[in-house]
């Protein structure tokens, strides 16, 4: 019998540089140069491109690149996100049963929801193992983001589909130990949740002396405190907090708020911005992937946020790559959260209460009037990524979950 293939399914993958299809895109390479046979599933858009057409097969670095077909119209209107979700379901259904063999191993991520139970269909039909890969919990997400859009029916429709195809998964891998406990509490066996950390590539990522980062004269920076928000500015975040410490802050010459992204937050940062005449934020768009050890190195101190209703259901990985880059963290949420808890065991960083745009403001100007005190946290940072969530690690961890897979006999279902 052949070996068993490792096959994920994502909607989003390289040459896109949304924050899945970077962490699968890493986990994907490593498992084939490690010597694995790696296919993806995934779609011929871009996150911030719906009409840009990939290629429909090619393989990159030794992994197989499937991409299906779907529609097109993007994630400005429900409607039409509704459609692409749905025509991903399809589309990837089809060739996921084409696909398959007994034994195979599909490794489905949430992106789109409930791709798992689309995953799972497949899987059961071919005889294949599964492996879910929860980025997040939907629809408890979508309960806070956009409750006016599922109905309680739908919702508890929605969320018996998803603990079936928790259920008939070989292992469910989450991010932290708030989602981990989320997963537990719907009755999973405990054998079944294995939590991996989302990691950044910090062999790439190193820190960079502000002296030779060469987008400190490309965006004006030389000699400023920087603080910057890096990533997605999306429902799930909060920047009246950011916004009102910037104000707050105006009266500083030498720091800057610098926003590096894109999202549906943006406008309500760009309105605020021009309202207050705020000279002191700068923004700038997504940055190449290449550029990333430059982009998180150009701050001093970076912005991290989460909505408090939504720890254990999201992790924001961006913290990884802040670390990476040896620089401190100031968090936007809930002080019990997951990254809270880590900013406090490791003394790199502080968490602020959403609302609190004073304690932030003083603790930005605290870090500015003592730089040794800012040094210290991103140091303290980097040391705690390299020992405890290094893409290494999260590499080794994910081989050993997938051969341990790969030499069962049978699948192990309850």
């Amino acid at each position: 019998m052949a070996a068993s293939r490792i096959v994920f399914v994502n909607r989003y993958y390289y040459p896109d540089l949304s924050a899945t299809s970077q962490i699968l895109t890493d986990l994907a390479v490593h498992l084939a140069e490690s010597g694995m046979d790696v296919t993806v599933v995934t779609g011929r858009q871009r996150y911030t491109g719906a009409r840009v057409a990939l290629r429909a097969r090619e393989r990159l670095r030794g992994v197989h690149v499937l991409r299906v077909i779907t529609t097109g119209f993007g994630r400005v209107r429900l409607a039409g996100r509704a459609a692409d979700y749905m025509s991903f379901y399809f589309s990837a259904f089809w060739q996921l049963v084409k696909l398959l063999r007994q034994g195979d191993i599909v490794i489905a991520k949430t992106d789109p929801p409930l791709m798992s139970v689309v995953a799972a269909l497949a899987s059961r039909l071919k005889g294949a193992r599964q492996v879910n890969w929860l980025q997040d919990l939907f629809p408890e997400v979508a309960a806070v983001l956009e409750p006016e859009v599922l109905s309680a029916r739908i919702a508890r429709i929605a969320r018996e589909l998803r603990d079936w195809s928790l259920r008939y998964a070989e292992a469910n891998v989450v991010l932290g130990e708030l989602m981990s406990c989320r997963v537990l509490a719907l009755g999973l066996p405990r054998d079944r949740v294995v939590t991996i950390p989302n990691w950044a590539d910090d062999r790439a990522i190193e820190p960079v002396a502000h002296e030779l980062n060469p987008l400190r004269a490309e965006w004006d920076l030389e000699g400023k405190f920087v603080v910057a928000y890096s990533g997605n500015l999306g429902r799930a975040h909060e920047f009246s907090t950011m916004l009102g410490a910037a104000r707050l802050l105006a009266k500083y010459r030498d720091i800057v708020i610098l926003v590096i992204g894109a999202g549906a937050r943006l406008p309500e940062v760009e309105r605020f911005t021009a309202e207050h005449r705020l000279a002191n934020l700068l923004h700038v768009p997504y940055q190449p992937r290449e550029r990333l050890p430059w982009s998180l190195g150009v701050a001093d101190v970076h912005l991290v946020s989460l909505l408090p209703e939504l720890e254990g259901l999201i992790v924001p990985s961006k913290f990884y790559g802040i670390a990476a880059a040896r620089r401190a963290t100031a968090f936007i949420g809930d002080a019990d959260g997951e990254i809270a808890k880590l900013l406090k065991r490791h003394d790199c960083g502080r968490a602020f209460a959403i609302g609190d745009a004073a304690g932030l403001a003083d603790f930005i100007v605290e870090l500015y009037e003592h730089p040794e005190v800012c040094s210290r946290m991103g140091h303290n940072a980097r040391a705690a990524l390299d020992a405890e969530w290094s893409q290494a690690k999260a590499f080794r961890q994910w081989r050993g979950l997938l051969v341990g897979l790969q030499n069962r006999d049978e699948p192990s279902r309850p």
